[in-house]
């Protein structure tokens, strides 16, 4: 007889193969890290001697789980921010969040949480992006998991890299070090399309083709990414990358939720392999896949989880369920992606999909040893019909439960038997997390009192010149200001027309100020809008700091940053407690006066509609004893325009957006 280490007998055994075999009182034989033999439970205990045969009775055995899309240390930042939009939840709270915290220990910590809820619930591979990689591979490697494990590139900073430039160096190093390991699959990770330049994207493509290892990017996630991309580049995103040659490389395309069928095509005759991500999907309200299509064309479509912050839980059955419910109540076809489908997603088309279709997927001889034990004989899982071959298929993907889950073997090696984690300490992990929560939420709740501070946390932010000096009139003819922007001895150096949108928030918080977002677009000489545009924030103080005769006042304009944002963005970040609107037509001009210089606006509010014109004379300093000059200047400034004291207003654009 044939040695074996041990055998799983008599249980349900689901191949997975082009067959699509289940073996009724079947048995699996292993030896090290790969599957000897399958068959029926007297055909292996004919020909195999095991060290030990382990009872499997009343339990189904099935490839191990392939989670193809994840950020595994987000297990420490699940729960933090939901309910939120995609873009709020991503720049406002996971990337600030990450900035402070994400270091080697955070990532260790966070993919050691992550591979044990995976190992309980019977993934055995999972396919991910995010920082310090390397981290997470000494982690899923010690976990004793499968990974293909992509390290993260964007044209930001990053919590491990300055610039692109070090992320690419940083990736090179990464796939260096691990590529070989019989556990770890190294792969370059470009985050995205937005968030990579074109000279990213093609960087990263040489380096993934070089070393022969998996490209990971996220696609076509959001309805506003595809339209950002036909605004700019005038085609769709799959096409785009195309150009980059991104589809040279073996790509691993996460979402995919906004394609059409021609970008289906091809992603097919690129080999892409595509993870659909349904929780993760629903919850940000990213849309739905067209994962039916896709299959139907010949993809391979993996599952994925997508990052636990935003999902929030790693369980796959889940997922799987959640996939096949899916695609019937979006399509009306309650025959679209049958059960067994849903489950093909989660094993062997997962393991196409990320590229090792030849190793895992399915229980074949000479397959690696990755294999679940699912207990079928729980009250949820009562009674079992078995008249139908594709009965066992409903029951794990409608019935069962990641808790279902007895034993997990991976790379032959014993992960979890009887529910009890052989590899990882499970006590010491939740009490090592909860440390790390109570120190980002002290984190968060100490800026969401503090207007700046979440501000910073977006980036960008920066103090400009501390006070304003400026005066306001309500003018009803221009002539005076006219003659004296014509005077042939005034210095104009720069002159601009703007159409201004204006949006001002204010906060319930005392000394918070208020934030206007402007967007300025440009005009022609005859007021027509030009394709130039501009986006600004200012946050300003809540009074004026001093006032000068003849109504010249001194504020404080505290900080300021491009608006990167949509007023939408900043709206639900903030929280403000009144919001007001006010669209002008601007004429700027800049010019010196005794070799100061100053600003001259003469804005034409249309709405709030109202009559005349308002003319502002401003100018900025740092100083509080220049400002005192400035002010001195304004007031001739007024005289040499003929305003006189009864058109200055003291009030504020903001207040008059609601004054009638």
């Amino acid at each position: 007889m044939e040695k074996a280490d041990y055998i799983l007998a008599g249980g349900t055994v689901v191949l997975m193969d082009e067959a699509r075999t289940v073996i009724e009182d079947g048995s699996i034989a292993v030896k090290e890290d790969k599957i000897l033999a399958v068959g029926t439970t007297a055909a292996i205990a004919a020909q195999y001697d095991a060290v030990e045969v382990v009872d499997c009775s009343g339990q189904a055995i099935i490839p191990g789980l392939i989670n193809a899309h994840t950020h595994v240390p987000m297990t420490l930042l699940r729960g933090l921010a939901d309910d939120l939009r995609l873009d709020v939840w991503l720049m406002g709270y996971m990337m600030p969040v990450e900035r402070e915290f994400v270091n080697p220990e955070f990532v260790r910590l966070g993919t050691k949480l992550a591979c044990a809820e995976m190992i309980k619930t019977g993934t055995t591979c999972f396919n991910e992006m995010y920082y310090f990689e390397e981290e997470i591979a000494a982690a899923t490697a010690e976990a004793g998991m499968r990974g293909v494990l992509a390290q993260s590139v964007m044209k930001y900073p990053s919590p491990d890299s300055a610039s692109y430039e070090d992320a690419l160096a940083r990736t090179r190093e990464y796939i260096q070090q691990w590529k070989g390991h019989p556990l770890i699959v190294p792969a370059v990770g470009p985050h995205s399309p937005y968030t990579c330049p074109p000279e990213v994207l093609r960087a990263c493509s040489a380096l993934a083709q070089e070393f022969d290892v998996p490209l990971h990017i996220h696609i076509s996630e959001t309805a506003l990414e595809v339209e950002n991309m036909r605004k700019e580049n005038n085609m769709p995103v799959v096409p785009w990358i195309k150009k980059q040659n991104i589809l040279d490389a073996k790509v691993i395309a996460a979402h995919c939720v906004h394609i059409d069928e021609g970008e289906i095509r091809t992603l097919k005759h690129a080999g892409a392999g595509v993870a659909h991500n349904p929780t993760s999907n629903l919850k940000l309200a990213s849309g739905v896949a067209p994962i039916v299509a896709m299959l139907n064309i010949g993809v391979n479509v993996g599952i994925g989880t997508d990052g636990p912050a935003s999902n929030n839980d790693l369980d796959m059955f889940e997922e799987m369920r959640l996939a096949a419910l899916l695609a019937k109540g979006f399509s009306g076809d309650p025959t679209a992606l049958p059960a067994a489908e849903a489950f093909a997603m989660a094993t062997i088309y997962g393991a196409r999909a990320i590229h090792m279709g030849d190793i895992i997927g399915s229980l074949e001889p000479g397959k690696r040893a990755d294999i679940v034990v699912v207990d079928l004989s729980t009250l949820h899982n009562t009674p079992r019909f078995q008249r139908s071959p594709d009965a066992i298929y409903s029951q794990l993907v409608y019935v069962s439960k990641g808790s279902d889950v007895s034993h997990v073997i991976c790379n032959g090696r014993w992960l979890l038997r009887n529910r009890k984690l052989l590899t990882l300490d499970e006590a010491e992990l939740s009490r090592e997390s909860a440390l790390v929560a109570q120190k980002i939420d002290k984190f968060l709740l100490a800026r969401e009192g503090d207007i700046v501070r979440k501000l910073l946390a977006l980036g960008g932010l920066s103090q400009e010149e501390s006070f304003e000096v400026q005066v306001k009139a309500h003018l009803d003819d221009l002539t005076m200001v006219e003659k004296f922007l014509h005077d042939p001895e005034l210095t104009i150096m720069k002159s601009s027309r703007y159409r201004q949108y204006d949006t001002y928030f204010s906060f319930d918080l005392a000394g918070q100020g208020q934030l206007r977002i402007r967007e300025d677009i440009y005009l022609d000489e005859f007021d027509r809008p030009t394709p130039r545009s501009r986006y600004r924030l200012t946050l300003t103080g809540e009074a004026s700091e001093h006032e000068y005769p003849l109504g010249v006042i001194l504020s404080r304009a505290r900080f300021t940053a491009s608006a990167e944002q949509s007023v939408r963005f900043y709206r639900e970040y903030l929280n403000p407690s009144e919001e007001r609107e006010i669209v002008k037509l601007r004429r700027r001009h800049r010019f010196l006066f005794h070799d100061t210089q100053f600003a001259i606006n003469i804005d034409r509010l249309t709405a709030p509609e109202r009559p005349g014109y308002y003319v502002e004379i401003k100018s900025r300093t740092w100083s509080s004893r220049d400002a005192e000059n400035k002010a001195d200047f304004i007031v001739e400034l007024l005289a040499k325009l003929g305003i006189a004291e009864s058109h200055l207003l003291k009030a504020e654009y903001y207040s008059l957006a609601t004054r009638e």
